[in-house]
């Protein structure tokens, strides 16, 4: 819940200005509030940056006050969309079979989906993290086919990690994201496994996301609060970026 419309448009705009490739290596999503979608994607149209939404309701249009159809999102020029962050799970209690439903109709409506994953503190040092993700990708994958897949990103959030002033190491992050890509691959098979991009999402700085992108199993990152200033995110994206040819 950060930036108003002209903060946004001042964002968008400079980060727009700093893709001189016209193929870049690697593929950047930026997730406004609602209320900047549409302005968003008509900054970023034509290149190289996509937008998506930071969550959407699992109904169909209706009398469902406050919130928004994925058919909305897709008017608003939304290509992606988050579900299952950690702020949502926390302080919406959303479920995972609720998570199931969100994932299911984005994709019937032709949406690129991130699903967020991750284990709390107290879950950790109880050593229930690979119990919790197991418990969470299973509900939040029930009943979707192999194919669908391919419009699917994982993302790992480590709750513990957030806002805490405590950071995953590399070997932490490494050690999470190497266990989805084994429950991919059991769920699903090999290929679904080597081709899902998961992502570490868990106090993503400039400092730290050359050595959580080093890692073998890491793919990307879900940047929080050094994604609302250009000159803390575009560091980050730069990291996971080799030079234009």
């Amino acid at each position: 819940m950060n930036l108003s419309a002209a903060a946004a448009s001042d964002f968008l705009n400079a980060l727009k200005r700093e893709f001189s490739c016209s193929s870049p290596v690697v593929e950047v999503v930026v997730c406004p509030p609602y209320t900047c979608l549409q302005l968003g994607s008509s900054i970023v149209s034509g290149g190289p940056i996509a937008v998506g939404a930071q969550d959407v309701s699992e109904e169909a249009p209706g009398a469902f006050t406050g919130e928004i159809a994925c058919e909305m999102l897709r008017d608003a020029g939304c290509s992606w969309v988050i579900v299952g962050h950690s702020e949502r799970r926390q302080y919406h209690a959303e479920s995972d079979s609720l998570i199931n439903r969100k994932l299911r109709r984005s994709l019937q409506h032709g949406l690129q989906v991130m699903v967020c994953v991750g284990e709390l503190l107290s879950e950790r040092e109880a050593g229930q993290m690979e119990a919790v993700l197991e418990r969470q990708m299973s509900g939040a994958f029930e009943g979707l086919a192999a194919e669908e897949m391919a419009r699917v990103v994982v993302a790992y959030e480590p709750v513990w990690a957030i806002g805490t002033g405590r950071v995953a190491t590399q070997e932490q992050a490494q050690a999470a994201h190497l266990f989805l890509r084994g429950w991919l691959r059991q769920r699903f098979n090999a290929d679904v496994a080597d081709a899902t991009r998961i992502l570490y999402g868990g106090s993503v700085k400039a400092d730290n996301a050359a050595g959580l992108l080093s890692q073998p199993d890491i793919d990307g990152a879900l940047v929080g609060g050094a994604s609302l200033k250009v000159e803390t995110f575009l560091p980050i994206v730069q990291a996971g970026m080799l030079p234009c040819s």
